[in-house]
């Protein structure tokens, strides 16, 4: 177990001696086999993970997560890659019933501990030229859509400590390309399951639309509750050609006891749309951090989120709008409700660039406390190089209006079922703007499961 330490001491040698299990041999044994431009990327990728410090909380970005206290990096055992088959019949209770929930798809990817286990895509889409498959597949069938896009231009190793661990030490993943002009009506559907504890667990996944494509991508991550914390390491890249339409939805519902980081950015094109959607339910600790580039004249990016924690759940969420191009818009809204002594942390900065006139960028971060030991905290940020722009952001921090609930119970019900309502009309209104097929149903469901209805 990682040795104690003061909330002001640096932890960057503690963490960065873990050699036992995170090495360069390690590296050097996932890089077997594998193309040269990909092992060099692997070894480039451990050299800046070694030579970048560990964030501490003297940093702006960690301020409220002590990495220190809530990650034991040195206790886990990296998971290694292996075969695996998926068979709907014997899958865990809350995996199928999580894809039973599932409505009409294009296709679907099961990935049971970082192993894609079944991949399966609409045979005329396939016929278009889509391509849905096993990261380790698209090294071999598509190496040079992979050596252009992978940990590259979005996520490279050099943008913090965990991008470069996980482009280092990836076992697979998802590739998702669209070609040009092709519009697929029904989301892509993914299921990843998470079964071992004290594991670290690296997954990459790329999401490549071509110009004047369309495609929605629903990537939903579940376990049971551990003893014993694992740590699951997502990197998500997703590129929006010019004119795309892509809608980018991650459902983490981890049980208690895994730390999830989720390390995403995407880039959009002229013109091109470009929408996300986070929902944090699960896991002990959940670290986001999300980039949203907005690089092409006219493009668009709604950036939704929301998180529902209890008992001692902490959610940590970093955002950025980055706005390059003139005539772009993006506007963000992310909201928390908490009960027990769960946590959030929200920081979002919108960056404009010199020569980003014409900005249209807002951002809005709403909490609810639904006790007295909740605790949410909320730094909104705005940085503008350019004079011609709109841009605002704002913040609240509230509680449960009593007059509300004293309204709804007068009206016959319980104080249980008024709450409920409360809490699922205040985040209702994040769903209803990426209103995807079984997702909505999906998220109310589990709050109210949350909520002991």
């Amino acid at each position: 177990m990682a040795q104690s330490t003061t909330l002001d001491e640096p932890i960057g040698g503690l963490m960065e001696g873990v050699t036992d299990s995170l090495n360069s041999d390690l590296v050097q044994s996932r890089a077997t086999g594998e193309p040269e431009w990909l092992r060099n990327r692997r070894l480039d990728a451990w050299a800046s993970y070694e030579r970048t410090p560990m964030p501490t909380t003297r940093l702006e970005e960690w301020r409220y997560t002590d990495l220190s206290r809530k990650l034991s990096l040195d206790a886990l055992t990296p998971m290694e890659w292996s075969e695996r088959a998926f068979d709907r019949e014997s899958a865990p209770a809350r995996m199928a019933e999580a894809m039973e929930a599932d409505h009409e798809s294009s296709g679907h990817v099961v990935e049971i501990d970082g192993t894609v286990a079944h991949v399966d895509l609409d045979a005329d889409l396939a016929a278009k030229g889509v391509v849905l498959t096993s990261l380790r597949s698209a090294v071999e069938d598509h190496p040079e859509l992979l050596e252009e896009y992978l940990a590259t231009r979005a996520l490279p190793a050099d943008r913090g400590k965990f991008q470069a661990l996980n482009a280092a030490l990836w076992t697979d993943g998802i590739f998702l390309h669209v070609p040009r002009g092709v519009r697929l009506e029904h989301p892509v559907r993914v299921t990843r399951w998470l079964s071992e504890e004290g594991k670290a667990l690296f997954s990459r996944t790329l999401i490549v639309a071509a110009e004047a494509s369309q495609v929605s991508y629903v990537d939903e991550i579940l376990s049971d509750d551990m003893e014993v914390q694992s740590l699951v390491s997502s990197a998500v890249e997703v590129f929006a050609g010019n004119g795309a339409q892509v809608q980018y939805v991650s459902l983490q519902r981890l049980g208690h006891g895994p730390f999830h980081l989720s390390q995403q950015r995407t880039i959009a094109g002229k013109d091109a749309t470009l929408d996300t959607l986070n929902v944090n339910m699960g896991a002990t600790t959940a670290r986001l951090d999300l980039n949203a580039q907005l690089l092409g004249s006219g493009a668009n990016s709604d950036m939704l989120g929301l998180c529902f924690g209890e008992g001692d759940q902490h959610f940590d969420h970093n955002t950025s709008q980055d706005h390059v191009a003139p005539h772009a818009y993006s506007d963000l809204l992310y909201k928390g409700a908490l009960d027990g002594r769960a946590r959030s942390v929200f920081r979002g900065i919108i960056k404009v660039h010199k020569g980003a006139q014409q900005t249209d960028a807002y951002q809005t971060n709403r909490n609810l406390l639904l006790s007295e030991e909740a605790r949410a905290d909320s730094l909104p940020n705005l940085e503008i190089e350019a004079d011609d722009v709109r841009c605002s952001h704002g913040a609240t921090v509230g509680q449960l209006d009593q007059d509300h609930l004293f309204y709804l119970m007068s009206r016959g019900l319980s104080r249980t079922e008024a709450e409920r309502l409360v809490v699922i009309g205040f985040l209702g209104e994040v769903l209803s703007k990426l209103p995807l097929g079984g997702v909505v149903e999906k998220i109310s469901r589990a709050v109210e499961a949350k909520l002991n209805v």
